[in-house]
């Protein structure tokens, strides 16, 4: 049970700093509105980087689905643990989101366009084609999952592990940001979705635009298991 609350805590700090950035970026009324890109990649790779420090030692900080599921084929965790890790990721993405929604609740009525409020919690895409779109993702995750299990002491060992973690994510995100959001984590895209859908307080119509979450949920976990196929394949040669 250790496991699954760091997985739960962790996922949901995640999301709170890592989306927390793009409310404080996007959202009307916010003090650092139109801060840019260059703060939300900073922000994100901080947004990963310090719950992977505090839990890693009692979980893995795996805080997504793509990397348990790789992690569980690569050996390094039982299978029988997988759908716990996974509940609990999508119970902390979704909480994690929720308390932005009452935390930034006054800025989000304030802000009329609901693809800016909705886009603070899940990605989209900049160009919408589903192939493509779902390449993207598919290839970023592979890379993040495949250079994750190439960071020495990822059980929490070795702080150094975790200052490569978050060069992982701001090098995803500064080469992949602008095509879908660079999601690679159903816990960080389907569940704020979810969250956005039934509680954020938007003035207007709310569309959680589910024609293209779908991809964020799947693709992921696709590129996940290409890439630990891969891994075992060359560093096990």
């Amino acid at each position: 049970m250790q496991a699954y609350l760091a997985e739960f805590i962790g996922t949901m700090f995640l999301v709170i700093l890592g989306d927390g950035v793009c409310c404080n970026v996007n959202l009307n009324k916010s003090g650092m509105k139109g801060a840019g890109t260059v703060h939300i990649l900073i922000g994100w790779g901080m947004a990963v980087m310090v719950p992977a420090f505090t839990f890693g030692a009692m979980s893995g900080a795996h805080f997504n689905p793509a990397v348990t599921i790789g992690a569980a084929l690569r050996g390094g965790m039982p299978w029988a643990q997988v759908p716990g890790y996974i509940v609990a990721q999508m119970l902390g993405g979704f909480c994690g989101a929720a308390i932005l929604m009452v935390l930034y609740g006054d800025h989000i009525k304030a802000t009329d366009d609901d693809a800016t409020i909705r886009g603070c919690f899940c990605t989209g895409p900049s160009i919408r084609n589903t192939g493509l779109n779902f390449l993207s993702e598919f290839f970023a995750t592979f890379m993040l999952v495949f250079t994750l299990a190439a960071i020495p002491g990822n059980a929490g060992e070795s702080a150094v592990s975790w200052f490569l973690v978050y060069g992982v994510i701001v090098s995803m995100g500064a080469s992949f940001g602008g095509l879908t959001g660079y999601a690679m984590n159903a816990a960080r895209d389907s569940a704020p979705r979810f969250a956005y859908q039934l509680l954020a307080p938007n003035k207007g119509k709310k569309d959680p635009d589910w024609a293209y979450g779908w991809i964020p949920l799947i693709a992921p976990i696709c590129g996940g298991i290409v890439a630990s196929l891969l891994y075992m394949a060359v560093f096990a040669a």
